[in-house]
């Protein structure tokens, strides 16, 4: 566009402050010669530019500075430009630090300036792309950078909140505290504020401290929202810049989902009606490294949810409840047990041999004694020593090691109570089951009658018993184990010839009637036992620990507790007899050289003192993840191990 002052034509550009320094120059009279130029800038005065007496036109070959960059950028070496525009910008920094006035500063300016038009494009010359390029975009960078936040890496986001510690460090704010004092927890707060104050409300009197876990982050402006999580559950805390001030400004930079905080404040009911704690201050108790698993989708994977039951307890609320349910449980269990007379008393987990039970140990080595030792398969042979001691009523609550299969129902590691009562037999111990097992269930449920998976288990006594005898007749009514005689060899072709007609396994390398029975219960009967039996008089071959029948032949005084297909408890009237044992031990042993890893030795200590003599006594042992899992409607015994061993993670 042209626009004329006074007699001179010239293009206008888009240096607006060339035409400003201009005006001054024809005001004053004068022409801006490039020795005024030279005066001000030395590396300006490298290129002249004149500026002709009004009235006169330019002459060929000069480029005025209200000249289109166009012409004369195309006159001009832009490197040498740069490079004085480089220079002029330095000068102008340096003048700044020495403290010049914006008066003084002014030409100087207008010089760099002049000098950038030179090589700038002209308006026309823009592309228009570049024109209608909002600048805007680049300031939209930081919400690019949020949304990234979320495809980050763990590793990566590791950085990103480890870089918070630094600055927190930095600001003098300890990230990992060393205490801290909470008032309420959250169940107590919802529980205090039950059916009080409205929507809006704030009760200005209160002031309570909370602690917990950071769950849910919701940041609006100067208002902002966070769902924390103790032990006993979750509350809502509210943030406000006009409460908290700068400590504000703080939460909002330092904190993420994963963190620890403590808040104090008052109890105020958002409009909404959510029960929430007023933050007036707040504090960073620990800088979570890593952020929770992910909102939607959770942790849902079964093996990463073991392998990391840590995060699992975190997430999950049930969960927690299980293994807040299996504590009470077994507190339940000790607390009758001692109410009713019983001392714990710990006994040795390192044996130098296996017993008490049939099955096959883990092995290790003591370096010092130089003896080869195996895990504790049970406890029974050291609990029955103390009541040949002297004490009548003993249990322990343990861990048992057995080197067998894994499945939902199977745990190598686990743990058992295993008790002992002097003069009692085992019709005493399944009434100390039936009323033990329903004061655990009690402890954590509203019923007797409780759900576990499709089925409605109705724990109400007095609980089913029936013989082994009669039970494998019910699902074999064409056979009668009872009328066989065991020590008849045509017996057990016939008992075996039955079995295998019913498709049992194995029954062909069994060479008694006892053997043969069990193991067509353990195949037809068992998994039928949904409501609580027990199932009694188990035959001699598979109980030799137990007290033979009084009144039954080849059979001795033992019965299994099964609820949902699944053995729960297992007790006798103990074997007192040493002699007898001594047979049984014996027969065990050929059984373990015949190649029997479950089978077990003589245990010459234990009969050493059972000779000694053992009172009439009444054995029991009740699985403790089994009955966890009855009691909490979980499907796998893993559910209710904290820390189940796994294979490593390939």
């Amino acid at each position: 566009m042209l626009g004329p002052i006074g007699n001179i034509t010239f293009r206008r550009t888009g240096a607006t402050a060339v035409m400003a320094l201009l005006l001054v120059s024809r005001a004053a009279g004068f022409a801006l010669s490039s020795r005024v130029v030279a005066s001000r800038s030395a590396a300006f005065a490298a290129v002249r530019y004149s500026v002709p007496h009004p009235g006169k036109s330019c002459r060929r070959g000069t480029s005025p500075l209200w000249m289109s960059s166009t012409a004369s950028s195309a006159d001009v070496d832009v490197a040498v430009v740069e490079a004085q525009i480089k220079e002029k910008g330095d000068e102008i920094r340096k003048l700044k630090e020495d403290g010049i006035s914006k008066e003084d500063l002014g030409p100087h300016i207008a010089e760099l300036l002049a000098l950038k038009a030179k090589i700038a494009p002209s308006e026309e010359a823009k592309p228009k792309k570049e024109k209608k390029k909002p600048q805007k975009k680049k300031g939209k960078q930081p919400q690019k950078k949020k949304v990234a936040e979320s495809e980050m890496s763990e590793s990566e986001l590791r950085q990103v909140r480890l870089g918070k510690v630094e600055t927190m460090k930095e600001a003098g704010v300890e990230p990992y505290e060393y205490t801290y004092q909470p008032t309420h927890n959250a169940a107590e707060l919802q529980a205090l504020y039950e059916g009080k104050l409205e929507g809006g409300e704030e009760d200005e009197g209160s002031d309570v401290a909370v602690a917990g876990r950071i769950m849910l982050r919701r940041v609006f402006g100067k208002l902002a929202f966070l769902t924390l999580q103790d032990e006993s559950g979750s509350i809502q805390l509210q943030m406000d810049k006009g409460r908290l001030g700068d400590a504000f400004k703080d939460m909002k930079a330092w904190t993420d989902a994963g963190d620890i905080v403590g808040v104090r404040g008052t109890v105020r009911r958002t409009d909404k009606g959510e029960l929430s704690v007023y933050a007036k201050e707040w504090t960073m108790l620990t800088k979570s490294a890593l952020p929770l698993p992910d909102k939607f989708h959770g942790l849902t994977d079964i093996s990463k949810r073991y392998r990391s039951r840590h995060l699992d307890l975190i997430v999950n609320p049930d969960v927690r409840d299980t293994f807040r349910k299996r504590a009470v449980i077994t507190s339940s269990l000790r607390r009758q047990l001692d109410e009713l007379g019983f001392l714990e008393i710990e006994t040795p987990v390192l044996h130098t041999q296996p017993g008490g039970a049939e099955a096959k140990p883990f092995e290790t080595y003591h370096n010092s004694m130089d003896m080869d030792l195996t895990l504790r398969i049970a406890t029974e042979l050291h609990l029955k020593r103390l009541i040949v001691g002297g004490f009548h009523r003993v249990y322990e609550v343990g861990r048992i090691f057995r080197n067998e299969g894994i499945s939902t129902r199977h745990n190598p590691e686990f743990t058992s109570v295993e008790l002992y009562q002097a003069y009692a037999d085992y019709n005493d111990m399944m009434d100390l089951t039936e009323k033990l097992i329903c004061g655990m269930c009690e402890s954590v449920n509203d019923s007797l009658s409780i759900p576990y998976g499709e089925h409605t288990i109705n724990l109400e006594g007095p609980w089913r018993r029936v013989t082994m005898h009669d039970i494998v007749k019910e699902q074999m009514p064409e056979f009668d184990f009872s009328a066989l005689d065991p020590s008849d060899p045509e017996s057990v072709s016939k008992a075996r010839e039955a079995a295998n007609a019913r498709g049992v396994p194995k029954v062909d390398a069994m060479n008694s009637v006892g053997d043969i029975l069990n193991a067509c219960f353990e195949e037809l009967c068992e998994p039928t036992l949904i409501q609580p039996t027990f199932v009694i008089d188990y035959p001699v071959e598979v109980s030799p620990l137990a007290k033979p029948h009084r009144s039954k032949p080849g059979l001795t005084e033992r019965f299994e507790l099964f609820i949902t297909g699944r053995e729960l408890a297992n007790a006798f009237s103990e074997l007192t007899d040493s002699v007898d044992q001594r047979v049984r031990f014996e027969a065990q042993a050929a059984k373990k050289a015949a190649g029997d890893e479950e089978a077990c030795d003589v245990d010459e200590d234990f009969l050493l003192a059972l000779e000694q003599g053992l009172p009439p006594t009444g054995g029991l042992g009740i699985g403790i993840d089994r009955l966890v899992m009855l009691l909490t409607n979980s499907p796998s015994i893993r559910d209710v191990i904290a820390f189940p061993l796994l294979k490593p993670d390939p």
